[in-house]
């Protein structure tokens, strides 16, 4: 028997947001496909300033996720790929949730919000660049429908990743 999904709210990324992100992201396990480590906080302020300049200017971003109790449990969203490589010019899905948060639903709820939203805003494709080895947000790609599109290595670590694409026309 599936279990219903949790309540989560998505907002558009606050100042104060930053210093939670930095906070919650602070973890090496949730970063483990991110570099390892949180980024300092000066980087969060500046992620955090794009994605209210991102939103204002195309309707999404990559949003903050609050759970029913009102407190800031992660990210996901949209934005355009940002390497160099792989999908260029594509929009990206993605999330990054707090450790103590995992295994609930969260993520899997936000995304589909997410991608309902992008339908809305007229986003025709997304695509979720995933280290191979990243079976939870594997599995996320899945429930959201995703079908793997590319098989690639990551320039910067030479691992295996996977792209996968959604098609969001209705």
């Amino acid at each position: 028997m599936k279990r219903p999904l949790p309540a989560v709210r998505l907002r558009v990324p606050t100042d104060e947001d930053a210093v939670a992100w930095h906070r919650i992201f602070d973890d090496p396990d949730v970063m483990e496909f991110h570099g390892g480590r949180a980024a300092e906080l000066s980087v969060y302020e500046e992620l955090t300033a794009r994605q209210r300049r991102h939103d204002a200017e195309h309707g999404f971003c990559l949003w903050t996720m609050v759970d029913d109790a009102g407190q800031v449990i992660g990210f996901t969203g949209a934005q355009p790929w940002p390497g160099d490589w792989g999908p260029e010019g594509e929009i990206e899905i993605g999330w990054r949730l707090g450790r103590r948060y995992w295994g609930n639903g969260y993520v899997t709820a936000a995304a589909r919000e997410t991608v309902r939203r992008l339908r809305a805003a007229g986003v025709p494709e997304v695509v979720a660049m995933v280290d191979a080895r990243n079976t939870r947000s594997i599995a996320v790609t899945q429930r959201l429908g995703m079908r793997l599109g590319e098989v690639f290595t990551i320039p910067s670590s030479e691992r295996r990743g996977r792209c996968y694409r959604l098609s969001l026309h209705a």
